[in-house]
């Protein structure tokens, strides 16, 4: 039999980390849990086959210049880029957020998070950073990309100079929907144990204001109700940002106070939501 040693109390040898720093630790954990599924990750390529047509776009204008003509490189047609994403976001919205934190709930681990030394908004930071690099990788990533792509097809920076608005518009479009869609998610997802359930919550909510507006521009002849749609408002501020005239009459502070709401909205949520179990002895 082996001897029973001794096991007096000795200082912790370990390193001991600063609060604030845990998110990182959730959140590569998480990147790495859904790119370990190859389904999820020929998502992720998919997303990039816009970008590899656009490239072929640049390319031909600028070997073929009367192809401009037809296919004109412009403001426009980032626009147009930034836009035909949404399809990739919403999909990737779905199936890396709707598990995020339904799937500690349904676990009972949210309450062994929070147990530890870990603030709540480190917790909601990691998971949040999730759902942000996978959004921000098809969208802003291969936009600022496409433009680099122009720059070298070129060989000058005519276009950019003609154009300086296309980088502050591009990243801001394109963060103004990682961010909306990231949060509407994240609070859906704090709301029940079943990822399905949460996954149909976020279509539903997105099909459903897109079908008022829809609906609402029927009855009254006009598109000022397009604020009622969360896409709809999207776009609109999109246009501006790009300098192109609005395709909806709804007035830009409208659509802007309605996606700062919905972001409130879903921050109260997980404010309320996200909370450990108080253990009175």
């Amino acid at each position: 039999m082996s001897p029973i040693h001794d096991q007096t109390y000795r200082h912790y040898a370990g390193e001991r980390r600063p609060l604030g720093r845990a998110w990182g630790v959730i959140s590569s954990t998480g990147i790495r849990s859904s790119m370990a599924r190859k389904w999820f990750l020929a998502l992720l390529i998919c997303a990039w086959i816009p970008f590899v047509v656009r490239t072929v776009h640049i390319y031909a204008v600028t070997m073929f210049p009367q192809a401009g003509q037809m296919l004109p490189i412009d403001a426009r047609m980032f626009m147009q880029f930034v836009e035909q994403q949404g399809i990739f976001i919403f999909f990737v919205t779905v199936f890396a957020g709707s598990g995020l934190i339904a799937n500690d709930r349904r676990a009972n681990a949210l309450q062994i998070y929070l147990s530890k030394p870990l603030l709540r908004m480190e917790y909601i930071g990691g998971k949040l950073a999730v759902l942000c690099t996978f959004l921000t990788f098809i969208t802003l990533v291969p936009a600022l990309l496409l433009l680099v792509m122009q720059v070298m097809f070129s060989g000058n920076f005519d276009f950019l100079r003609a154009n300086l608005h296309v980088v502050p518009a591009i990243i801001l479009a394109c963060l103004i929907r990682v961010i909306v869609s990231a949060l509407a998610m994240m609070a859906l997802s704090s709301l029940s144990k079943s990822t399905r359930f949460v996954a149909i919550l976020y279509t539903g909510a997105i099909f459903f204001t897109d079908s008022m507006f829809v609906f609402l521009a029927f009855v009254t002849g006009s598109t000022r109700v397009a604020w009622v749609s969360v896409g709809g408002n999207i776009e609109n501020i999109t246009d501006v940002m790009f300098r192109q005239t609005p395709r909806y009459e709804t007035p830009l502070v409208v659509s802007i106070l309605v996606l700062l709401g919905l972001i409130a909205v879903s921050i109260s949520v997980l404010e309320r939501r996200v909370r450990g179990v108080e253990i009175v002895a």
